[in-house]
């Protein structure tokens, strides 16, 4: 009796030791070799860990498969799946020879269960063959600004020219979950295909059972790159985009992330909806500029104080409606930035008394002539 009443009191203070509020946390660890924390519309930093290195990103590589194959416009289309598709290493949906399934099914196949076999399939049917939906690939992470990737396939097998960075993979996330069909696709916990005997059960188990704050994720693993993670989470009103690479201790990285980031950052509004004029000191050139938005950044308590500014006039700006950027800094750190609209000039509107001379004048012709 007493033995068992120690292993309960042991149980219990494990458990009361993992309720403590993370905001207890100055800071935050994690096991990942690089990880980046971001606020998913604003895109700002909240934390890095060698965050921009180039690095193996096995198979969450998938996002920029699944996001092509979504904006291609073919999901419902078929593709017969060829020998190549069912010859491809590592995790499978396990597509036969010949097999008929929409570019749907076979994209949900690539985000549940990664196989890579349906990541063939796919660049094989949007690109026409495995070498030209990579080159779609590069050009969409070109067009993103990845400026740290390179992609040699669909599937995320270890390649020479294959890798990214924390920061670019967070970017694309960033972009992709802008799309409905990708969010939907991104937070499906099980799916059931007319084509297939069984529904899949989605391999991210942040999703599936360990947080209940997830909104979804891509996981990915070689031998190589070690564990990687792509995960977007939501708590009041607030959407984090987590990404690990290399991180042994992948599901409790992101968990701790996400509390770390809800409990330090509240999204803030900067109201900065206004008209305002901007010198140009070489030409001595006064225009006119109008910012339309308002701006949510997440902020500690303290940070609201300390924001500065930067106007950043586009070098094309007489010919361009959007004539700059408003750029947000804390302590001289990038967070976040507002297009400046140019200033429509407006004819002068004349007084009713000017209007009714103009049209005596019209109809009673020059009485001075």
């Amino acid at each position: 009796m007493r033995f068992n009443k120690i292993i309960l009191c042991i149980l219990c203070s494990f458990f009361m030791v993992n309720l403590i509020p993370l905001k207890t946390y100055a800071t935050i660890n994690v096991s990942a070799e690089k990880a980046i924390l971001i606020d998913q519309s604003s895109g700002r930093i909240l934390y890095k860990k060698n965050h921009e290195d180039q690095t193996l990103i096995a198979s969450i590589t998938k996002i920029m498969t699944a996001i092509i194959a979504i904006e291609s416009g073919k999901l419902h289309e078929k593709t017969t799946i060829s020998s190549n598709a069912i010859k491809t290493e590592g995790s499978s949906i396990y597509l036969k020879e010949n097999d008929r399934l929409s570019i749907q099914d076979l994209t949900y196949g690539l985000m549940l269960r990664s196989g890579n076999d349906a990541a063939i399939a796919i660049a094989e049917h949007i690109g026409g063959s495995e070498e030209g939906f990579v080159l779609l690939m590069n050009e969409k992470a070109e067009w993103l600004g990845m400026e740290d990737t390179s992609f040699a396939n669909p599937h995320g097998l270890d390649e020479e020219n294959h890798f990214s960075s924390a920061y670019d993979m967070a970017l694309l996330t960033q972009y992709a979950m802008k799309n409905d069909i990708f969010k939907k696709i991104f937070s499906t916990k099980t799916y059931k295909s007319q084509s297939i005997e069984y529904p899949w059960i989605n391999k991210n188990k942040l999703l599936t059972r360990l947080y209940e704050s997830s909104t979804g994720g891509k996981t990915g693993y070689t031998k190589a790159a070690g564990r990687t993670l792509i995960s977007t989470a939501e708590k009041n009103g607030q959407s984090l985009i987590a990404v690990t690479i290399n991180a042994p201790d992948d599901w409790n990285d992101h968990i701790y992330l996400f509390e770390w980031g809800f409990t330090n950052y509240k999204k803030q509004k900067i109201p900065e909806k206004n008209k305002f004029r901007i010198h140009i000191r070489e030409s001595n050139e006064v225009i006119e500029g109008e910012i339309k938005d308002s701006l949510l950044v997440p902020l500690t308590e303290n940070e609201s104080e300390n924001i500065s500014t930067k106007i950043i006039l586009s070098p094309h700006y007489k010919d361009k409606q959007i004539i700059g950027t408003k750029k947000f800094y804390i302590d001289e750190e990038f967070i976040a930035k507002l297009p400046i609209y140019k200033i429509s000039e407006k004819k002068e509107r004349k007084s009713f008394f000017e209007l009714f001379n103009t049209t005596i004048d019209l109809f009673l012709g020059d009485q001075n002539g």
